[in-house]
């Protein structure tokens, strides 16, 4: 593993107690960042903080980020402890049910868009104003490749993560004389426990779509986040990087 240094910076990273997340703590630790992980569930963020134990300086708060004064008040308290918040990594998001859009229910659809993007702008909307304050910061959404091309009985998923595509390429612009950077990654799929969200044939079609045959790997996806949260990325604001083992047509 090639380690990038983020010594001195203080990352919070949204659904950081499995998958994309957790992978993104371990790296950014490796790094020598000091780590927020912020999840919704409170038994993985503790079954999280003992596999971290021992590897560097990690804070867990247990928060719904639908909920904007939840997202404040863990914004305050990783404030309070560290001083700064220096990286964002807008990564919790759900899949949905697998249904046709005329299947589902008004609540099927509301949730995913709430979580993937209101979610992203309750912790930006928190978050932003330190990073301009301090004149730096990186922010990473984690978006999909589902939000350039639409994935069939995924219309939730696949307009929340094109919202994302479109609020990183607008914040980006608004952001880009401040010293914070904000870029977002289009996945395909990952190795990840939201997979168990998707029915088996909508996995199968999904693995289809990928020229090199397989599922990418959490820590592949890492890699890529650190370096966008690092100071090498220095040039590359609202941009969008595919990691889709080739599905990525533009």
């Amino acid at each position: 593993m090639t380690t990038i240094d983020l010594k001195g910076r203080t990352a919070i990273v949204t659904g950081a107690a499995r998958g994309i997340g957790f992978a993104c703590i371990e790296r950014f630790l490796a790094s020598g960042a000091r780590c927020v992980l912020w999840d919704i569930d409170p038994n993985a963020l503790n079954t999280a903080k003992k596999a971290l134990a021992g590897r560097g300086e990690i804070e867990t708060t247990a928060v719904d980020i639908t909920r904007s004064a939840q997202v404040r008040r863990a914004v305050a308290k990783c404030l309070k402890r560290f001083g700064s918040v220096d990286i964002l990594v807008n990564n919790a998001g759900i899949a949905g049910v697998s249904k046709k859009l005329w299947e589902c229910t008004t609540d099927e659809w509301s949730a995913v868009v709430d979580l993937n993007v209101m979610g992203v702008f309750h912790c930006c909307h928190a978050v932003i104003p330190e990073m301009i304050r301090a004149g730096r910061g990186r922010i990473v959404n984690v978006a999909s490749i589902a939000g350039k091309e639409g994935n069939p009985n995924a219309s939730h998923y696949s307009a929340s993560k094109s919202a994302v595509i479109g609020l990183t390429k607008s914040l980006g612009k608004e952001l880009a004389q401040t010293g914070v950077l904000v870029n977002c990654i289009t996945p395909a799929v990952i190795q990840t426990d939201i997979l168990k969200q998707c029915s088996p044939e909508h996995v199968k079609y999904m693995l289809s779509k990928i020229p090199m045959g397989r599922a990418g790997e959490a820590s592949e996806v890492a890699a890529l986040v650190a370096w966008l949260s690092s100071d090498e990325c220095s040039f590359s604001t609202g941009a969008v990087f595919d990691i889709s083992g080739g599905r990525a047509t533009y």
